[in-house]
């Protein structure tokens, strides 16, 4: 993913939003290989935020949230990651003769899939 842009958001219309009083975030939005998607992360400087309990949570518990990235080569995708605290959730899976899937859990719990068609 490529990096787009970054900013920081605060006033009225990112507390009208988010439904939060006092929002200042910073945000970074990243294209996706293809050109054709975007994802915006954020990461909250107020107001502060709440711990929504253990990071290493299940990956089937209520309000999980997750991606999942097509990618080219899952196993060589999950080594660059590595070195960025991202840990297996599982192991990498073979699904039939279609996809090599995985899921990863970064250093703040996300879980983020991953899958690489196979040819």
């Amino acid at each position: 993913m490529e990096l787009e842009g970054r900013a920081e958001v605060e006033g009225l219309v990112a507390d009208q939003c988010t439904g939060l009083d006092g929002v200042r975030c910073d945000i970074a939005t990243v294209r996706t290989p293809d050109g054709h998607s975007r994802l915006e992360l954020a990461k909250y400087r107020s107001p502060a935020v709440i711990s929504a309990g253990p990071r290493n949570r299940p990956h089937n518990i209520l309000g999980t949230h997750r991606v999942m990235f097509a990618v080219d080569d899952i196993e060589d995708t999950v080594a660059r990651l590595r070195p960025h605290g991202a840990e297996l959730v599982g192991e990498i899976a073979r699904f039939e003769d279609s996809y090599l899937l995985c899921y990863v859990r970064g250093p703040e719990g996300i879980i983020v899939g991953l899958a690489e068609q196979l040819r």
